[in-house]
């Protein structure tokens, strides 16, 4: 397994970071191979004019071939964020800077063997930029507000989890593979390989991404993390409320009451429940009022979610101990 040997400092100076790239990446993933159902249904609608674009970019064909192969990424589309908020053209830029020869080197790692012929051509990491910025324009820009409400949630609850159980607690569900092993060691997934000591390290940093299982970044010897999926990912049918919780509090607050397993902004939950921006509002102000659910600012937004006693009301089988405490 490998294991990362953290110092305190670093863990202290930890933080979780949004990364457009890195959702790019994940949404890249799913187009070239697809692992759980709802990828299948995000990748449908997208998947004819990505098969088009390949069609007619040979290069891009084949680097995208070379990029993966079981539960291995190239390093060129693993590259941590290089700030706390990075934009999608900061981190683009990150992949541009590498040489051609570094993104060979990083495609003869995750593929070992020859190199196709196209790919031993000048501007190969031009070719990978156009690739990712391709899956950025078509497949995710679209979507990012969703996708970045649903990424600033989980950041919430994992927060808010952080203060009441510390980092064994957040690494608990974060990735399957992780794991706390205390004495500042941090198993990332369970390939055999020797301790990593993180002792030069600048930034440690913790990213969720629309992707099945997560994967490491780093750049240089400076900036290390790792990707997790985000909770609640393409969220699918509305759950069904307890039975009798519609008539305890009325239908449209158990409906809300039921949809905050997750943390939600009142946006999002007027999508998903049909009902108008106000009336979410005024049913999210009752239902405070009577500690069902908990709120917080994430940037622009307010993100709200269920309480110990919300979660004991809205779902008795999941129990009090399984609630965010707020």
């Amino acid at each position: 397994m490998t294991v990362w040997q953290v110092p305190a400092d670093l863990l202290a100076r930890s933080r979780f970071v949004i990364s457009p790239l890195t959702d790019t990446v994940a949404a890249l993933k799913a187009l070239h191979d697809p692992r759980r159902p709802w990828q299948h249904d995000w990748r449908r609608p997208h998947l004819a004019a990505f098969q088009a674009m390949l069609d007619t970019r040979p290069v891009i064909r084949e680097l995208l071939a070379a990029s993966f192969r079981p539960r291995w990424i190239a390093d060129y589309l693993s590259l941590a964020p290089p700030t706390a908020e990075p934009t999608f053209a900061e981190e683009l830029a990150a992949v541009v800077a590498r040489s051609d020869e570094q993104i060979r080197a990083d495609l003869r790692e995750t593929r070992p063997g020859p190199l196709a012929d196209v790919l031993l051509a000048d501007g190969l990491a031009g070719q990978a930029a156009e690739l990712l910025d391709w899956v950025w324009r078509h497949a995710v820009r679209p979507q990012w507000p969703d996708r970045e409400r649903r990424l600033r949630a989980d950041i919430v609850a994992r927060t808010a989890r952080l203060s009441s159980q510390g980092w064994a607690g957040v690494f608990a569900d974060l990735n399957h593979k992780m794991r706390w092993l205390g004495d500042g060691r941090l198993q990332v997934n369970d390939y055999p390989s020797p301790p990593i000591a993180l002792d030069s390290a600048a930034r440690l940093v913790f990213v969720p991404a629309h992707c099945a299982r997560g994967w490491m970044v780093r750049d240089h010897a400076t900036r290390f993390g790792m990707v997790y999926p985000v909770s609640g990912i393409l969220a699918g049918p509305a759950p069904v409320p307890a039975a009798g919780l519609d008539r305890l509090i009325g239908a449209n607050r158990a409906a809300i009451l039921t949809r905050l397993a997750t943390p939600l902004s009142t946006s999002h939950l007027a999508a998903v429940t049909g009902l108008g921006m106000g009336t979410v509002g005024d049913h999210l102000k009752v239902l405070l009022d009577a500690g069902l659910v908990a709120k917080r600012r994430s940037g622009r937004e307010v993100l709200y979610w269920r309480t110990p006693l919300g979660v004991a009301l809205a779902d008795p089988d999941a129990g009090v101990a399984s609630g965010m405490e707020s």
